[in-house]
Formats: C-alpha cells, sequence, structure tokens
C-alpha cells in the first residue's frame, strides 16, 4: 500500500510560481510511475503530467507543457511539480497519484494509477 500526501498548494496571482511536493510512504516508492492530476469544479479529473520509475522519461498535459515541470526523488521518496506562468485556468484541486508497478511508458490517464492523494487546492487569481 502506498499513501501519498500532497502540500504546496495556496493561492497565487496570474503569472506567479507554485511548487507542489507528493510524499510517499512506502519504500517501494522507486518502483511506481508518478502523475499529476487535477480536476476543477464541475469538471472530470484530468492529467497534468508523469513521470516514470527511474525518472527517465516525463509527460505533460499540453495546457500545461513549457510552465509546469515534475520531478521525483527517489532516496527521499517524493515527486515535485513545479508551476510557473499560473494562469486562472489551472485553478484546481491537484492530486498526486501512483501507479501499482514500475512501468517504461508515461501513462495519462486516471485508470492507470493506483494509489491518490487526498489533493490541495491551487487558486489562480487574475
Amino acid at each position: 500500500q502506498v499513501q501519498l500526501v500532497e502540500s504546496g498548494g495556496g493561492l497565487v496571482q496570474a503569472g506567479g510560481s507554485l511548487g507542489l511536493s507528493c510524499a510517499a510512504s512506502r519504500r517501494t516508492f522507486s518502483r511506481n510511475n508518478m502523475g499529476w492530476f487535477r480536476q476543477a469544479p464541475g469538471k472530470e479529473r484530468e492529467f497534468v503530467a508523469s513521470i516514470t520509475w527511474s525518472g527517465g522519461r516525463t509527460g505533460y498535459a499540453d495546457s500545461v507543457k513549457g510552465r509546469f515541470t515534475i520531478s521525483r526523488n527517489n532516496a527521499e521518496m517524493f515527486v515535485y511539480l513545479q508551476m510557473n506562468s499560473l494562469k486562472p485556468e489551472d485553478t484546481a484541486v491537484y492530486y498526486c497519484a501512483a501507479t501499482g508497478a514500475p512501468y517504461s511508458t508515461v501513462l495519462v490517464t486516471t485508470t492507470a494509477y493506483n494509489y491518490w492523494g487526498q489533493g490541495t487546492q491551487v487558486t489562480v487569481s487574475s
């Protein structure tokens, strides 16, 4: 079982930056692909970014490409999402997710992930 705890959300003005962290509780964290998803009010949960278990590959939604960066530290068991040039449309609850096994490809669907955090609110004011 993997437990995930997100932190770092908050309120920021458009054009600003925020960093989200996701801490994992299991020693085999290094064998899980990790992803960030978000859900705005009245909308479905959508893919934001993903990183393979080794950290060798990353993938991003078109809407955040060039602005967001995902990274991981397997020794410290956390994954990080750096968000720059934030826009009001980035406002959502952001969720960290982990797969149940290692994959060499970037995974972008919610069904590919077995474990989820509780989410952290990000609000971008215009």
